[in-house]
């Protein structure tokens, strides 16, 4: 069953044309990795489907709703996490799940009573009585992630949502993520840390300049990009050798030291090495190399994913991506 499509989405900001026929589908209880450069329309996307922006052209449903038609009635299926966390500093935990319990009109008790289930589900009930501005970033995402919960979304959508977080942080939101999917919740996510798409994803979908230009598992996908590879470092003396001898029976790239061959599987790095020790040639390293969704992205994009610019993109309200 779907539960997110989007079909011929259009937004132009200004000169900037920032979708340009986006479509888009996910499955009941499906993690959809949402990937693309600095500018590509992830967000742009994001904020089409959670009612934040019109699109220009297009169609847009979640849970059935048309969100450009009822977006009242969509806001009521949606949770979002955005890029920034949305929580009132001088508020404790506890105090900002109730909030946000109250704005959904859960009722005192109600808001009260998912507050504290949400806090212990997210290891978060023993600081429920601190203020949200004593908070190290990776607690403050798991509470934001809480109160997107709070009105029990059918669909979640994470714009980003561990960016800047340590590797402990991460994992543990990761943790949070893959809890959320097994409960039955679809998810939505954009990010640019790669293995992280790679970790939570069970389909990605590329953007590029407003077009999707890839979708597919990550294995597809890595198949798409070419094979294994065998890499193998040699010294500088023997360096021509070793490629001379083994472009007798591979094609091989060279660069500096480093010589790399198309690989059918470890069988390949045996042959390699036999072949190398009949004519004298000493490996310093040797390697069978599968590829990533970084090769993957490269091969799209022609640029690398980089987690550490910031984001480009327009917010919802904003006059140009």
């Amino acid at each position: 069953m779907l539960v997110v499509e989007a079909e011929g989405l259009h937004k132009r900001f200004g000169e900037v044309e920032a979708l340009r026929g986006v479509d888009l589908q996910v499955s009941e209880g499906e993690i959809l990795g949402l990937l693309g450069p600095n500018g590509a329309g992830k967000t742009t996307t994001i904020n089409v489907l959670t009612t934040l922006i019109r699109p220009d052209a297009g169609t847009a449903r979640v849970d059935g709703i048309d969100v450009i038609a009822d977006p009242a009635a969509a806001r009521g299926r949606i949770g979002l996490t955005g890029q920034f966390a949305a929580l009132d500093d001088g508020l404790t935990a506890r105090e900002n799940l109730v909030l946000f319990g109250r704005l959904l009109k859960l009722g005192s008790a109600g808001a009260w009573a998912r507050a504290d289930e949400l806090l212990t589900e997210f290891g978060l009930a023993e600081v429920a009585h601190r203020r949200t501005g004593t908070f190290s970033g990776g607690m403050r995402r798991r509470l934001d992630l809480a109160a997107s919960m709070i009105g029990r979304p059918r669909v979640l959508f994470l714009d980003e949502p561990t960016t800047g977080l340590d590797p402990h942080s991460r994992n543990a939101l990761w943790e949070a993520v893959r809890s959320l999917r097994a409960e039955g919740t679809t998810i939505v996510l954009t990010t640019q840390y790669l293995a992280e798409a790679d970790e939570l994803a069970d389909r990605i979908v590329v953007i590029d300049h407003g077009k999707v230009i890839a979708d597919g598992t990550a294995h597809e996908l890595k198949q798409r990009t070419g094979g294994s590879t065998c890499q193998v470092g040699v010294a500088e003396s023997t360096v021509d050798r070793a490629q001379r001898v083994l472009a007798e029976r591979w094609e091989v790239s060279r660069d500096e030291l480093l010589l790399t061959i198309p690989a059918a599987g470890p069988q390949t790095l045996v042959e390699v090495l036999r072949l190398l020790d009949e004519h004298d040639v000493a490996p310093t390293e040797v390697g069978l190399r599968q590829p990533t969704l970084d090769d993957v992205f490269l091969a799209l994009t022609g640029r690398a994913s980089n987690p550490a610019t910031p984001a480009t993109e327009t917010p919802a309200g904003a006059t140009a991506p």
